[in-house]
Protein backbone atom coordinates (compact mmCIF):
# COMPACT_ATOMS: atom_id res chain seq x y z
CA UNK A 1 0.00 0.00 0.00
CA UNK A 2 1.22 3.56 -0.63
CA UNK A 3 2.60 5.59 2.27
CA UNK A 4 0.07 8.17 3.47
CA UNK A 5 1.75 9.28 6.70
CA UNK A 6 5.41 9.82 7.61
CA UNK A 7 6.21 10.03 11.32
CA UNK A 8 9.61 11.49 12.08
CA UNK A 9 11.62 12.02 15.20
CA UNK A 10 13.30 15.42 15.48
CA UNK A 11 16.69 15.49 17.19
CA UNK A 12 19.25 13.38 15.35
CA UNK A 13 16.68 12.55 12.66
CA UNK A 14 14.90 15.49 11.01
CA UNK A 15 16.99 18.16 12.75
CA UNK A 16 20.65 18.51 11.79
CA UNK A 17 23.47 18.29 14.30
CA UNK A 18 23.73 22.09 14.42
CA UNK A 19 20.05 22.35 15.40
CA UNK A 20 18.83 23.54 12.00
CA UNK A 21 16.31 22.13 9.55
CA UNK A 22 17.59 22.37 5.98
CA UNK A 23 15.77 24.19 3.20
CA UNK A 24 15.63 20.88 1.34
CA UNK A 25 13.81 19.23 4.25
CA UNK A 26 11.36 22.13 4.62
CA UNK A 27 10.58 21.94 0.91
CA UNK A 28 10.22 18.14 1.01
CA UNK A 29 7.73 18.33 3.89
CA UNK A 30 5.65 20.96 2.09
CA UNK A 31 5.66 18.97 -1.16
CA UNK A 32 4.68 15.76 0.62
CA UNK A 33 1.79 17.49 2.37
CA UNK A 34 0.69 18.99 -0.96
CA UNK A 35 0.71 15.46 -2.42
CA UNK A 36 -1.55 14.25 0.41
CA UNK A 37 1.10 12.63 2.62
CA UNK A 38 0.77 13.76 6.26
CA UNK A 39 4.07 14.49 8.01
CA UNK A 40 3.90 14.12 11.79
CA UNK A 41 6.61 15.08 14.27
CA UNK A 42 6.93 12.42 16.98
CA UNK A 43 9.40 13.57 19.59
CA UNK A 44 10.54 13.31 23.17
CA UNK A 45 10.65 17.10 23.25
CA UNK A 46 8.17 18.96 25.44
CA UNK A 47 5.96 21.62 23.91
CA UNK A 48 8.18 24.49 25.03
CA UNK A 49 11.08 23.13 22.93
CA UNK A 50 9.15 23.25 19.65
CA UNK A 51 9.20 26.97 18.89
CA UNK A 52 10.05 27.45 15.22
CA UNK A 53 9.31 23.82 14.32
CA UNK A 54 5.54 23.52 14.68
CA UNK A 55 5.02 25.24 11.34
CA UNK A 56 6.51 22.18 9.65
CA UNK A 57 3.61 19.89 10.48
CA UNK A 58 1.48 21.03 7.54
CA UNK A 59 -2.24 21.33 7.21
CA UNK A 60 -3.07 18.25 9.31
CA UNK A 61 -1.77 20.32 12.25
CA UNK A 62 -0.84 17.58 14.74
CA UNK A 63 2.34 16.72 16.62
CA UNK A 64 3.14 13.96 19.13
CA UNK A 65 5.28 15.17 22.04
CA UNK A 66 6.87 13.91 25.25
CA UNK A 67 7.47 10.37 23.91
CA UNK A 68 3.78 9.91 23.08
CA UNK A 69 2.24 11.34 26.25
CA UNK A 70 0.90 14.45 24.48
CA UNK A 71 -0.75 14.97 21.11
CA UNK A 72 -0.84 18.68 20.32
CA UNK A 73 -3.32 20.42 18.01
CA UNK A 74 -1.05 22.98 16.38
CA UNK A 75 -3.77 24.93 14.62
CA UNK A 76 -5.93 25.11 17.72
CA UNK A 77 -3.04 25.65 20.12
CA UNK A 78 -4.49 23.06 22.48
CA UNK A 79 -3.97 19.61 23.93
CA UNK A 80 -5.74 16.92 21.94
CA UNK A 81 -4.57 14.05 24.18
CA UNK A 82 -2.62 13.83 27.42
CA UNK A 83 -1.63 10.58 29.15
CA UNK A 84 -0.16 11.33 32.58
CA UNK A 85 1.53 9.08 35.11
CA UNK A 86 -0.62 8.38 38.14
CA UNK A 87 0.95 10.23 41.08
CA UNK A 88 1.08 7.29 43.50
CA UNK A 89 2.60 5.06 40.80
CA UNK A 90 5.24 7.64 39.91
CA UNK A 91 6.25 8.32 43.49
CA UNK A 92 6.47 4.58 44.15
CA UNK A 93 8.72 4.11 41.13
CA UNK A 94 10.98 6.93 42.30
CA UNK A 95 11.24 5.35 45.73
CA UNK A 96 12.30 2.03 44.20
CA UNK A 97 14.87 3.78 42.00
CA UNK A 98 16.36 5.55 45.02
CA UNK A 99 16.70 2.20 46.75
CA UNK A 100 19.05 0.94 44.03
CA UNK A 101 20.50 4.34 43.06
CA UNK A 102 20.61 6.60 46.12
CA UNK A 103 22.29 9.33 44.07
CA UNK A 104 19.35 9.57 41.63
CA UNK A 105 17.77 12.98 41.07
CA UNK A 106 14.31 13.56 39.59
CA UNK A 107 12.32 16.09 37.61
CA UNK A 108 8.71 16.04 36.43
CA UNK A 109 7.51 17.22 33.03
CA UNK A 110 3.96 18.54 32.77
CA UNK A 111 2.23 20.22 29.82
CA UNK A 112 2.87 23.61 31.44
CA UNK A 113 6.59 23.06 32.10
CA UNK A 114 9.29 21.41 34.19
CA UNK A 115 9.73 21.10 37.96
CA UNK A 116 13.00 19.91 39.49
CA UNK A 117 14.50 18.42 42.59
CA UNK A 118 17.44 20.48 43.92
CA UNK A 119 20.57 19.58 41.97
CA UNK A 120 18.79 18.25 38.88
CA UNK A 121 20.73 19.69 35.91
CA UNK A 122 18.93 22.30 33.83
CA UNK A 123 19.23 22.06 30.04
CA UNK A 124 21.19 24.92 28.46
CA UNK A 125 18.83 27.56 27.12
CA UNK A 126 15.75 26.00 28.72
CA UNK A 127 13.12 28.14 30.39
CA UNK A 128 13.42 28.50 34.18
CA UNK A 129 11.74 25.62 36.03
CA UNK A 130 8.24 26.18 37.37
CA UNK A 131 9.35 24.92 40.76
CA UNK A 132 12.22 23.36 42.69
CA UNK A 133 11.71 21.08 45.69
CA UNK A 134 11.24 17.52 46.93
CA UNK A 135 9.60 15.21 44.41
CA UNK A 136 6.36 14.84 46.39
CA UNK A 137 5.98 18.63 46.44
CA UNK A 138 6.75 19.30 42.77
CA UNK A 139 4.47 16.51 41.50
CA UNK A 140 1.69 18.89 40.50
CA UNK A 141 -1.06 18.34 37.93
CA UNK A 142 -0.68 16.03 34.93
CA UNK A 143 2.88 14.72 34.97
CA UNK A 144 3.60 13.22 31.55
CA UNK A 145 7.25 12.27 32.14
CA UNK A 146 9.31 11.45 35.20
CA UNK A 147 12.94 12.26 34.42
CA UNK A 148 15.82 10.70 36.31
CA UNK A 149 19.57 11.32 36.21
CA UNK A 150 22.29 9.38 38.00
CA UNK A 151 25.30 11.62 38.54
CA UNK A 152 28.61 9.75 38.28
CA UNK A 153 26.87 6.40 37.64
CA UNK A 154 28.13 4.44 34.59
CA UNK A 155 25.51 4.76 31.88
CA UNK A 156 24.77 1.06 31.28
CA UNK A 157 24.41 0.38 35.00
CA UNK A 158 22.25 3.48 35.39
CA UNK A 159 19.80 2.48 32.64
CA UNK A 160 19.59 -1.14 33.75
CA UNK A 161 19.00 -0.16 37.37
CA UNK A 162 16.26 2.33 36.48
CA UNK A 163 14.55 -0.06 34.06
CA UNK A 164 14.60 -2.82 36.67
CA UNK A 165 13.07 -0.56 39.31
CA UNK A 166 10.37 0.67 36.91
CA UNK A 167 9.34 -2.84 35.90
CA UNK A 168 5.93 -3.09 34.26
CA UNK A 169 4.48 -0.10 36.12
CA UNK A 170 5.61 2.39 33.45
CA UNK A 171 7.74 2.73 30.30
CA UNK A 172 11.41 3.66 30.71
CA UNK A 173 13.38 4.79 27.68
CA UNK A 174 16.26 7.06 26.77
CA UNK A 175 17.46 9.28 23.96
CA UNK A 176 20.72 10.64 25.43
CA UNK A 177 23.38 9.48 27.89
CA UNK A 178 22.78 10.04 31.57
CA UNK A 179 19.02 10.57 31.40
CA UNK A 180 16.13 8.10 31.55
CA UNK A 181 12.61 9.27 30.70
CA UNK A 182 9.67 7.44 32.29
CA UNK A 183 6.15 7.54 30.83
CA UNK A 184 2.89 5.99 31.99
CA UNK A 185 2.39 2.29 31.29
CA UNK A 186 1.52 1.72 27.64
CA UNK A 187 2.56 5.22 26.57
CA UNK A 188 5.10 5.20 23.74
CA UNK A 189 5.63 7.00 20.48
CA UNK A 190 4.07 3.96 18.82
CA UNK A 191 0.88 3.97 20.89
CA UNK A 192 0.28 7.66 20.21
CA UNK A 193 1.08 7.26 16.52
CA UNK A 194 -1.33 4.32 16.24
CA UNK A 195 -4.18 6.40 17.72
CA UNK A 196 -3.39 9.35 15.46
CA UNK A 197 -3.24 7.18 12.34
CA UNK A 198 -6.57 5.57 13.23
CA UNK A 199 -8.14 9.00 13.70
CA UNK A 200 -7.00 9.92 10.18
CA UNK A 201 -8.26 6.63 8.71
CA UNK A 202 -4.73 5.47 7.91
CA UNK A 203 -3.63 1.84 8.31
CA UNK A 204 -0.26 1.02 9.86
CA UNK A 205 0.85 -0.43 6.50
CA UNK A 206 0.47 3.11 5.11
CA UNK A 207 2.78 4.62 7.74
CA UNK A 208 6.54 5.17 7.52
CA UNK A 209 8.39 6.04 10.75
CA UNK A 210 11.92 7.43 10.98
CA UNK A 211 14.12 7.67 14.07
CA UNK A 212 17.59 7.40 15.51
CA UNK A 213 17.45 6.42 19.20
CA UNK A 214 16.00 3.61 21.36
CA UNK A 215 12.93 5.68 22.24
CA UNK A 216 12.05 5.45 18.52
CA UNK A 217 12.17 1.65 18.41
CA UNK A 218 8.51 1.07 19.24
CA UNK A 219 7.19 3.25 16.41
CA UNK A 220 9.77 1.96 13.93
CA UNK A 221 8.67 -1.60 14.66
CA UNK A 222 4.96 -0.64 14.55
CA UNK A 223 5.02 1.19 11.22
CA UNK A 224 4.58 -0.53 7.90
CA UNK A 225 7.95 0.91 6.88
CA UNK A 226 10.39 1.45 9.72
CA UNK A 227 13.40 3.60 8.83
CA UNK A 228 16.58 4.64 10.60
CA UNK A 229 18.89 7.45 9.64
CA UNK A 230 22.46 6.23 9.10
CA UNK A 231 23.69 7.95 12.27
CA UNK A 232 21.20 6.01 14.42
CA UNK A 233 21.92 3.90 17.48
CA UNK A 234 22.93 0.31 16.54
CA UNK A 235 19.69 -1.13 17.99
CA UNK A 236 17.65 1.19 15.76
CA UNK A 237 19.70 0.30 12.69
CA UNK A 238 19.12 -3.38 13.41
CA UNK A 239 15.34 -2.90 13.78
CA UNK A 240 14.83 -0.79 10.66
CA UNK A 241 13.46 -2.03 7.36
CA UNK A 242 15.48 0.66 5.61
CA UNK A 243 18.46 2.88 6.44
CA UNK A 244 18.31 6.44 5.11
CA UNK A 245 21.16 8.96 4.83
CA UNK A 246 22.16 10.72 8.06
CA UNK A 247 20.29 13.62 9.58
CA UNK A 248 23.00 15.98 8.28
CA UNK A 249 22.50 14.52 4.78
CA UNK A 250 18.71 15.10 4.89
CA UNK A 251 17.69 11.46 5.22
CA UNK A 252 14.05 12.28 5.98
CA UNK A 253 13.90 14.54 2.92
CA UNK A 254 15.22 11.68 0.78
CA UNK A 255 12.31 9.51 1.88
CA UNK A 256 9.72 12.28 1.44
CA UNK A 257 10.94 13.14 -2.04
CA UNK A 258 10.27 9.56 -3.12
CA UNK A 259 6.63 9.84 -2.05
CA UNK A 260 5.69 12.89 -4.09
Amino acid sequence: MPIRLVATDLDGTLVRTDGSVSARTVAAIAAAEEAGVAVVMVTARPLRWLEGLLGLVGRHGLAILSNGAITWDVAGGALREVHPIERSVGLGIAERIRTVLPEALFAVEAPDGLRLEPGFPEAPGDAPPLGVGPLAEIWVGDVVKLLVVGPNVPDDHFRESVAGAVGADAVATWSMPGLVEISAAGVTKASALARLAESLGIDRTEVAAVGDMPNDLAMIRWAGLGCAVANAHPDVLDAADRVLPTNDADGVAVLLEELR
